[in-house]
């Protein structure tokens, strides 16, 4: 019995970057609790107001879900698409030698 291949590829899975403003930062948390993928953790250095920050400590595995930003009441962090790699997902590539 022959396996029939997807009609249409899987889309590549959505990636992001965190940026925190670490001046802004007053170290409530909320971001890292709410982060579904727990990129997040807290700094172990201190801003100028003397507060513990946020910082991405599993960078690969953001999906740019903006859970952090829409969280944070002091609009501190957020998260924006990583740059895609230009080149095309192993299935795209699959189905383009036939």
């Amino acid at each position: 019995m022959r396996h029939r291949a997807p009609i249409t590829p899987r889309p590549a899975r959505a990636r992001g970057v965190v940026h925190v403003k670490v001046e802004r930062c007053k170290g409530c948390e909320l971001c890292i609790d709410y982060c579904p993928t727990e990129v997040l953790a807290l700094s172990s250095d201190f801003n100028a107001k003397g507060y513990h920050y946020p910082i991405a400590v599993e960078e690969d595995d953001c999906i740019d879900c903006h859970a952090c930003s829409t969280i944070c009441p002091d609009f501190a962090i957020f998260a924006t698409p990583a740059p895609s790699s230009g080149k095309l997902p192993e299935a795209v590539l699959s189905t383009q030698r036939r």
